[in-house]
């Protein structure tokens, strides 16, 4: 089993940042791949970014040089730094474990309950 807690999310004005953590315990290893996606009622989720076990990082053309994705293996700690909000970033923030990168993490997948960012004009 695996457990993912997201916390960090809130509201910003535009141009702000947040920082996002999800605390990871249960059967993850370094070797799992990691990344938050986002949804918006009433549409689909979408990949933000994602870390595989060699510390490659991919992400989502959308948040392409606003966000940085990082993780503390030490610590089962995954992070996501987002800069210059815009207000289409607004959105439920999951993080997410699976076995590979597919670039997003795919097989066996777990993922937390999620944190709500708001982003204001």
């Amino acid at each position: 089993q695996v457990q993912l807690v997201e916390s960090g999310g809130g509201s910003v004005q535009a141009g702000g940042s947040l920082r996002l953590s999800c605390a990871a315990s249960g059967s993850i290893n370094n070797k799992n791949c990691m990344g938050w996606f986002r949804q918006v009622p009433g549409k689909e989720r979408e990949g933000v970014a994602s870390i595989d076990s060699a510390g490659g990082t991919r992400y989502a053309d959308s948040v392409m040089g606003r966000f940085t994705i990082s993780k503390d293996n030490a610590k089962n700690t995954l992070l996501l730094e987002m800069n210059s909000l815009k207000i289409e970033d607004a959105a439920m923030y999951y993080c997410e474990r699976g076995d590979y990168c597919t670039p997003w993490p795919s097989g066996n997948q777990y993922w937390g309950q999620g944190t709500q960012v708001t982003v204001s004009p």
